[in-house]
């Protein structure tokens, strides 16, 4: 029988999962970091970064999906979070080492190594990663951190978000079951790429811009990534957790504690951490 009102362990972990996925959004976090107003510093990228950007974000989601379809389902040995992060740091220090086009080729191995993160996370949440449906709800946790200023007015929300996804989602399932990942006449994959491509981009470009500040270098890039790969991780916990409990009680009832909790007034507090295991 399905409980009709949240336990108390649970209303607090719908609680930390709403106060990640609402707020902050990741510039906000690097703004705080690197005492430079993130939102500005993407302005100041050059135009033919954006081209190439998208072309390289259109290129890692894409092998984050050959990955997720083909491996995920592998019981490799899980790492702890912080040893994913230390490898974005090393990932992250030759970016703001070399800067510019290096960022470009260190996209997607830092990409492949969050996407294996994440699945571990999945997995201690209890997804069945041999489940296609739980293999592409890790590709959700890239769009879910590309939030915007027009998101927010619009009052999108994570569930809005998810309902955004579901169609493309269902319809690359559906794709993948009957043909396999053969991209020849597949819309339905190039357009579950495309709807993850653009808000995995924002944070992308956000990222960037960070990197590319005079004072960050080796140093800073690592660090910045240590952010980056740590808010991936937070989102997907949230992500999961939300999961979890909706798989426990229904996903009505949850959506319908989760709005009550926007409802409230006020932001929940902002806390950041980086480098710590």
């Amino acid at each position: 029988m399905i409980p009709f009102a949240l336990a108390p362990e649970d209303q607090r972990f719908l609680q930390r999962a709403f106060e990640h996925l609402e707020y902050p959004s990741f510039a906000a976090r690097l703004s705080s970091i690197v005492g430079t107003p993130i939102e500005m510093a993407v302005k100041l990228l050059p135009r033919s970064w954006y081209a190439a950007l998208h072309r390289g974000v259109e290129a890692a989601v894409a092998r984050a999906l050959d990955v997720a379809i083909n491996s995920l389902n592998e019981s490799a040995r899980p790492l702890a979070d912080h040893r994913y992060r230390m490898m974005g740091v090393v990932s992250g220090a030759v970016g703001g080492f070399f800067g510019g086009p290096a960022l470009l080729f260190e996209m997607p191995l830092t990409t492949v190594i969050m996407l294996r993160a994440i699945a571990d996370i999945a997995r201690q949440e209890g997804e069945d990663m041999e489940s296609l449906e739980s293999r592409l709800a890790c590709l959700e946790v890239f769009a879910m951190v590309g939030r915007s200023s027009d998101d927010d007015a619009a009052d999108t929300g994570y569930y809005g978000l998810r309902l955004a996804l579901e169609a493309p989602v269902y319809n690359a399932a559906r794709h993948i079951a009957r043909r396999g990942l053969d991209r020849r006449s597949a819309p339905a994959l190039v357009n579950l790429i495309g709807r993850i491509s653009e808000r995995f981009g924002v944070v992308l470009s956000e990222r960037a811009a960070a990197k590319v500040i005079p004072v960050v270098g080796a140093l800073g890039g690592a660090f910045i990534n240590d952010v980056f790969i740590h808010h991936f991780q937070e989102t997907a916990r949230s992500h999961f957790t939300i999961r979890r409990l909706e798989r426990k009680y229904s996903r009505s009832l949850i959506e319908a504690e989760y709005k009550k909790l926007k409802r409230r007034p006020g932001k929940p507090s902002v806390r950041y951490t980086a480098l710590a295991a």
